[in-house]
């Protein structure tokens, strides 16, 4: 096929694909579906190898969120029935990190419910950094806390921590559907502070909330205009209580070709299946690895995933090896001067990195939490319908048994899924 080889050259070259090629792979056949795969497996192969970064999710804060993402098991007003607890003690947060650390992870991901932080907040996250630095110095910490006010993302720089994430999740277009309690100008404000911080920037998106193909390669070619180091790609999981409960849209099919354009979009960047795998994927979740280099282990933030023994066990046997903490995610032309981390790179220059392009419109965005695809929504458009489901081989039934709320780890007596 002329269109993957196009690709699979651009991605080689980390030349951006025009927005018509991108959406030409996400209209692309069930019987094209594996050509499809192996042409941007290529491309993540050539940046990454056959490793997989594993990243741990904690949860300082749970639930009780005054942001009404639609999406999300957290947000005001929601009637999910998950874990609801205030901020974890430095103590608890380093225990639960030391277990995913233990199951293999390289980053561990402090995420808190809210708006966005006080200044209190930051030193108590600050000092949970601090913590998780002293008993291992080689992982990575990346914060998730919303919307940062000046000057924070430097505190939080200051105190050990490698990276932030803030994700733009859907289109421009479709960002007033999701949420009206604060802009999509702020999520992308957001960003580019953690960015200007030397923090390494993380911003994902969130798949199957009702979005044409259109809002999807909108918000990637968004993000590839800011410039993150990890995008993450979450698929909805529709829990009950939140306004998209009953929103199915997805197939495995359709979300190995949101991995695979996003790959192409994003040829030298950590792409990681976030929240939604296992609900989505199911099956299918080893073919996934050839075009992402990077998974959650274990459970998200209010909802369980797949047990961090049979992740492992999945990597292992598609030929895929953990990465480890002696090695750099990135490749060399995007990762820091000297310490070797996962900070940030010099601002991409034409050409170069997930940088910038000509054609990408400014989009996406919603969400405040890294795991943002385990609880949401799209919202409403005007007139009171949904986004028009994204075209796909088949209707996807509803999965709700493969959907639990998360009953352990992160602030309860139970032990961690890692």
């Amino acid at each position: 096929m002329d269109l993957l080889n196009t690709l699979v050259d651009k991605g080689l070259r980390r030349e951006s694909p025009t927005r018509e090629e991108a959406l030409a792979v996400l209209a692309t056949s069930d019987d094209d579906l594996l050509d499809v795969v192996a042409a941007a497996g290529k491309v993540r192969r050539h940046w990454f190898g056959r490793r997989v970064k594993l990243n741990y999710l904690v949860n300082l804060k749970s639930g009780l969120c005054p942001e009404d993402c639609s999406y999300c098991s957290q947000r005001l007003g929601s009637k999910a029935e998950i874990l609801k607890y205030t901020w974890l003690k430095p103590d608890q947060a380093t225990a639960a990190a030391r277990a995913g650390v233990a199951g293999g992870a390289k980053r561990v991901c402090l995420v808190a419910s809210g708006r966005g932080p006080t200044d209190r907040d930051v030193d108590r996250v600050s000092d949970t950094i601090k913590a998780i630095k002293e008993q291992d110095g080689s992982v990575e910490v990346c914060a998730c806390l919303g919307l940062l006010s000046d000057g924070q993302a430097e505190r939080l720089r200051e105190a050990g921590a490698d990276a932030y994430n803030h994700n733009l999740n859907t289109s421009e277009a479709t960002y007033g559907d999701i949420t009206t309690t604060h802009t999509y100008a702020d999520r992308v404000d957001t960003v580019r502070k953690a960015h200007a911080a030397g923090l390494s920037a993380c911003s994902g998106l969130i798949a199957g909330m009702g979005e044409s193909d259109e809002d999807l390669v909108d918000v990637v070619f968004s993000l590839r205009e800011l410039d993150p180091d990890s995008v993450p790609v979450n698929f909805l999981i529709p829990m009950e209580g939140t306004p998209l409960a009953k929103e199915w849209h997805l197939t495995p099919q359709r979300c190995l070709r949101i991995l695979a354009m996003t790959r192409f979009v994003c040829p030298d960047v950590e792409v990681r299946i976030a929240g939604g795998r296992e609900v989505h994927l199911r099956t299918m979740q080893p073919l996934a690895l050839n075009l992402a280099n990077s998974i959650f282990l274990g459970d998200y933030l209010t909802s369980e995933g797949q047990a961090g023994h049979a992740d492992l066990e999945m990597i292992a046997d598609a030929g895929f090896e953990v990465e480890g903490a002696d090695r750099v995610t990135l490749p060399e032309h995007r990762a820091p001067v000297g310490d070797g981390g996962c900070g940030s790179h010099a601002e991409g220059a034409a050409g170069g990195g997930c940088g910038s392009h000509a054609e990408g419109a400014a989009g996406g965005g919603c969400g405040s939490h890294e795991d943002g695809a385990a609880d949401g929504g799209c919202g409403s458009h005007a007139g009171g319908g949904v986004c028009a489901p994204a075209p796909a081989s088949r209707t996807e039934e509803a999965r709700t048994d493969l959907v639990a709320v998360r009953r352990r780890g992160a602030g309860t007596d139970l032990a961690p899924n890692a």
